[in-house]
């Protein structure tokens, strides 16, 4: 690939990073089958911890931020294809956000536990719903836009002292978008809103609002720079609001005797909502890592891009066949670590997760170049 095909590297380049979240997000969802029994806090318990366990899990913090603004950056992408006339995105967004809010209810929720006893609300619905808002703000000037995704991203840790209780008419609606919790609870069923979406749809309008920077009239060499740009002010922003614990996360972070204790305690952020210094350490590494990808193109790096062009088909595919692994290994050797089946040791969880993403690779390659050629839009979807 040339330098002279500006297009098809700027969409690989946003490719190849959400293929490099989804790898990501698969060694997250390994260790949650087959590590449980060291279950993680949000935040994490620094005392009780390990460090591989930390540093596993704080990748996989780079996940959900950069997906949801790819999410965002590809909706205007749709809105401005190249060479063709402008076209309202909000039909598209709407109908796509509650097609994954379906397959978050029915799919994905199957996956994790082979029941439909528990409905757990989690990142699939978390996009469908910022969708559906992206749909309604799409019909704004992308100025506004950009304004309040913005506001919604900086201003929501000022919301944290806001709570209902499960009694209060303010309840439902407030754990949809700021706090964790369950919306209904029985003996035999129970629905929990694992994902708040306020922060997410200020994530979505931020990437929307900045989807001009992959427009065919912006140069390689201005990309690059607003890239830097961006990635350098979100990190060196975090640095300050976290050294001083300004405002940004609620857990304040510790100066332990332990330099290693001390820089997990820094780097140790709240997901459920996600904080401020959260989105800014995902989205300021992810705005670094597109840079990347755009310079430096190889084997590996292509490899990548095929899971990030079927995202959907690669996420639904890695759940069933963690299911089925898992249900094989419990009847196979029992639950051997309490109430779980697991691994002994985190390093398992990483080699299992890489043999596992190879043999992934090879449906998701027939897939993605079957959806390329198909005309149907249900296909398109994934």
């Amino acid at each position: 690939m040339t330098v002279n095909s500006p297009v098809k590297k700027r969409i690989s380049s946003i490719d190849i990073l959400r293929g490099f979240v989804m790898l990501l997000m698969l060694v997250d969802h390994v260790r949650e089958r087959f590590f449980l029994h060291m279950q993680v806090s949000d935040p994490l318990t620094i005392e009780t911890t390990s460090s591989g366990l930390f540093f596993t899990r704080l990748s996989a913090h780079l996940c959900a931020p950069i997906f949801v603004f790819l999410t965002g950056l590809s909706a205007w992408l749709y809105a401005n294809p190249n060479n063709k006339p402008k076209r309202s995105p909000s039909g598209f967004l709407f109908k796509r956000g509650l097609f994954l809010i379906l397959i978050e209810l029915t799919l994905v929720n199957f996956s994790w536990f082979g029941n439909y006893n528990n409905l757990y609300l989690q990142v699939i619905w978390a996009i469908g719903l910022s969708m559906i808002c992206l749909s309604v703000l799409v019909k704004l000037p992308i100025r506004l836009i950009l304004v309040i995704g913005l506001l919604i991203i900086f201003g929501h840790n000022l919301l944290t002292p806001i709570s209902f209780e499960n009694t209060d008419a303010g309840y439902i609606p407030w754990t949809i978008l700021h706090d964790r919790g369950y919306l209904f609870t029985s003996d035999w069923f129970n629905i929990k809103i694992s994902y708040p979406v306020l922060p997410w749809i200020g994530v979505i309008a931020l990437g929307y609002s900045l989807g001009s920077l992959y427009s065919s009239k912006t140069s390689s060499k201005i990309r690059l720079k607003s890239l830097t740009i961006l990635g350098a002010s979100c990190l060196f922003l975090l640095l300050i609001l976290r050294e001083f614990n300004i405002y940004g996360e609620t857990l304040p972070w510790i100066n332990y005797s332990n330099s290693i204790d001390s820089l997990k305690s820094f780097l140790n952020y709240t997901k459920y909502p996600p904080s401020l210094d959260f989105l800014l350490f995902g989205l300021g590494i992810g705005f670094l890592l597109l840079i990347v990808f755009e310079k430096f193109e190889n084997k590996l790096t292509n490899a990548i891009k095929v899971l990030g062009s079927a995202p959907m088909f690669f996420y639904i595919l890695h759940l069933y066949v963690l299911l089925l692994i898992y249900t094989v290994f419990v009847n196979l050797f029992g639950e051997n670590k309490g109430d779980y089946f697991g691994f002994d040791h985190l390093y398992q969880i990483w080699i299992f997760s890489i043999l596992l993403s190879i043999v992934l690779y090879f449906p998701t390659k027939i897939f993605a170049r079957y959806k390329r050629k198909s005309k149907s839009k249900l296909i398109k979807y994934f």
